[in-house]
């Protein structure tokens, strides 16, 4: 990666952590709903620290970053570090900025609407360049690697824990806010970030076979493996195609079957992970199913 493509990477993390930080600062401080995240935490320790919510955001961050890279490596390379620093460092500037702030709506349950759909953007944003805002991301990594759990699971498991950790602090109100706003959260991660990870298993049985298989092969540079099945109606022996792909291939993959065979059977499963090692083909990188 040249010095330009860093550059540009690096602005692109820097609007989304900024994003981020904003959504924390100006909404979900002022709720002060904990609403599965760090900082959400930090809000709920302030009330037995004497320290801003972004100190305590950047020594949990800290922690965290050391714990993943114990116990899961350094698969979260620079960008999680960059992000998991610079957020607590754009609170801090937000809490200099505006030492009196207390709230743009007014309204408790309203400021964790607007947190929400803020957050939401900015992780989207990381997401999609392979990084995160670090904190309950790392969590939720540690317990997919341990306890198998999906990630969009594991993120709602953890962020559960910090939003009943409201009431330590707070009323019950605080607490119900909490909770729901986490499962809002939730939903949203799950629909607007998760679910475009995931890929999908298609499972195809067709007389038009060779050119639907030659069709993943070198259209969509992806996989495949053929079965062989049989009919229970009928006992007659088909080939079954299966091939994992993701959104994009899927959309084109279903687009190029309705044309050649619009009666053909399929069945579509998601697939959250996958682990596989890739063989090197002459034409492609080619991985079986």
């Amino acid at each position: 990666m040249n010095s330009k493509s860093i550059i540009r990477e690096l602005l692109i993390l820097t609007i989304a952590t900024v994003i981020i930080g904003a959504a924390v600062f100006f909404f979900l401080m002022p709720s002060h709903a904990s609403v599965s995240s760090i900082s959400g935490f930090a809000i709920v320790l302030t009330n037995f620290m004497p320290f801003s919510v972004s100190t305590i955001t950047m020594v949990l961050n800290v922690v965290l970053l050391i714990i993943g890279f114990i116990t899961i490596g350094t698969e979260f390379g620079y960008k999680t570090v960059y992000t998991s620093i610079l957020l607590p460092v754009t609170i801090g500037v937000f809490e200099k900025l505006f030492p009196n702030y207390t709230s743009l709506t007014g309204d408790a349950a309203l400021d964790v609407v607007c947190y929400i759909f803020l957050v939401s953007i900015g992780s989207a944003i990381l997401f999609n360049r392979n990084a995160s805002s670090g904190g309950l991301d790392i969590v939720a990594k540690i317990l997919n690697k341990y306890l198998r759990l999906d990630l969009g699971k594991a993120m709602s498991v953890a962020g559960m824990c910090i939003a009943l950790s409201s009431a330590l602090a707070y009323d019950s109100k605080t607490v119900i806010l909490s909770v729901l706003g986490t499962y809002l959260n939730g939903m949203v991660l799950d629909h607007f970030i998760f679910d475009q990870k995931l890929k999908r298993r298609v499972c195809i049985v067709s007389p038009f076979e060779t050119q639907i298989r030659d069709f993943i092969l070198n259209e969509l540079h992806s996989g495949a493996s053929i079965y062989k099945v049989i009919g229970a109606y009928r006992m007659e022996e088909h080939d079954e195609i299966i091939t994992i792909v993701d959104k994009n291939e899927y959309q084109k993959l279903m687009a190029f079957i309705d044309k050649v065979d619009p009666q053909a059977f399929i069945t579509v499963y998601k697939v959250s992970d996958m682990q596989y090692q890739s063989k090197a083909l002459p034409e492609r990188q080619f991985k079986e199913c």
